[in-house]
C-alpha cells in the first residue's frame, strides 16, 4: 500500500502550481518589459504596427526626456554638435535649448513620497502603540473613524481640500502635499501597526519597566525592534500610495511641488506624444519604489505572514 502525506503536495499539484506561478509572472512582467523596451525605441518604432519586437536600441527617449528642444532653423543653422546627445537630437531635426523639468519633478516625488512615508510611520507607530497598550476611551469608535477615512475616495474631498489649501497658502508646496499624503496614509499605518504591536507580548515591556526603564525607553528599546518587520511592511505600502498618487497631484500642484505622475503624460514630441520619452520617464519613475521594496523584501514577506501561525 502506498503511503500518502497529508502535508506534502503531490508531484502533479506541484507542476500545476509551478505553471500557474510562471503564467502569472509572465502576465505581470510583460507590461513592465514592454515599457522598458519602448524607452529604448525610436519614435517610429514605438508606434509601428504591428509592434516591433526586434529593433535597433537607442537612447533617444532618454535624451528627449531630460532636454527641451526646438526645430532647427533653416535661416540660421546651429553650430556642429559637441556631444553625443546633441548628435541624437540633430538626427531628429531638432536642437537642444536647455534641460527639461523632469529632474525637478522627480526630486519632488522623492521629497514628498519619502517625507510623507516617514511622517506616517512616526505618527502611526505612536498612535498604534497607544491603542494597543493603553485604555483609550471609545477605542473601537476611534479606530473605526480612522479606518473610515481610508474608505472615502480621495476625489470626493479634492475640491474642499483645494479651497482650504488655497486659503492656507499650502497649494503647490512640498509641505502641503506631505501633510495631505500623511493624512491619507496614517489610517493604514495605524491599523497595520496596531496588529503588529498586539502580537508583541506585554511581558517584554513589563520586564523592562521592572529593570528601571521608563515607558518611552521600553517602547524605543523593546517594542520598536520587535515591530521592525511591521514598520518596514507598512512603509512600503505608504510609499507606494504617495509615490503613485495622481488626482491630488494634478489638482493641488502645477509648478513648484508638481510630482512626476502628472508631468510624464505632458511630454510632447514632434507631431504627437513622444512615447519613447514617456516610457523612459515611467521606467525611471519605477526604480526608487522597486529598489526600496527589494531592500525590504524580507521584512515584507515576514510582515504579511506575521501572526498567521501561533505557538
Amino acid at each position: 500500500m502506498t503511503a500518502y502525506s497529508i502535508t506534502e503536495p503531490s508531484k502533479a499539484s506541484k507542476w500545476v502550481a509551478g505553471l500557474l506561478v510562471a503564467f502569472y509572472t509572465i502576465v505581470t512582467l510583460l507590461p513592465l518589459v514592454w515599457i522598458i523596451s519602448t524607452g529604448f525605441k525610436s519614435g517610429p518604432d514605438s508606434i509601428s504596427y504591428p509592434p516591433k519586437l526586434v529593433f535597433d536600441p537607442t537612447v533617444e527617449g532618454y535624451v528627449n526626456l531630460f532636454t527641451s528642444r526646438t526645430r532647427i532653423s533653416q535661416d540660421a543653422p546651429p553650430p556642429p554638435a559637441e556631444t553625443w546627445y546633441d548628435e541624437i537630437t540633430r538626427d531628429q531635426g531638432m536642437v537642444i535649448t536647455g534641460p527639461s523639468r523632469f529632474g525637478e519633478r522627480f526630486m519632488n516625488s522623492v521629497i514628498i513620497g519619502f517625507g510623507s512615508t516617514a511622517l506616517s510611520i512616526i505618527l502611526g507607530t505612536l498612535a498604534a502603540y497607544a491603542f494597543s497598550r493603553f485604555k483609550v476611551p471609545l477605542k473601537d469608535d476611534l479606530l473605526f473613524f480612522i479606518l473610515s477615512t481610508r474608505m472615502m475616495p480621495p476625489i470626493a474631498v479634492a475640491i474642499p481640500i483645494y479651497l482650504m489649501y488655497r486659503e492656507l497658502g499650502l497649494s503647490d508646496t512640498h509641505l502641503g502635499m506631505i501633510l495631505l499624503y500623511t493624512g491619507v496614509n496614517i489610517s493604514l499605518a495605524v491599523w497595520l501597526l496596531k496588529g503588529f504591536i498586539d502580537e508583541i507580548p506585554r511581558e517584554y515591556e513589563e520586564a523592562a519597566l521592572i529593570d528601571g526603564y521608563t515607558r518611552f525607553q521600553a517602547f524605543r528599546k523593546v517594542v520598536l525592534p520587535q515591530a521592525a518587520t511591521g514598520i518596514a511592511s507598512t512603509a512600503i505600502f505608504c510609499l507606494i500610495f504617495a509615490w503613485n498618487e495622481y488626482a491630488f497631484a494634478v489638482l493641488l500642484t502645477s509648478g513648484n511641488a508638481q510630482t512626476a505622475p502628472p508631468f510624464i503624460p505632458t511630454i510632447i514630441g514632434t507631431g504627437g506624444q513622444d512615447w519613447p520619452a514617456v516610457a523612459a520617464g515611467a521606467t525611471l519613475f519605477l526604480l526608487p519604489v522597486m529598489v526600496f521594496t527589494i531592500l525590504l523584501r524580507k521584512h515584507l514577506l515576514r510582515g504579511i505572514t506575521f501572526g498567521a501561525v501561533r505557538k
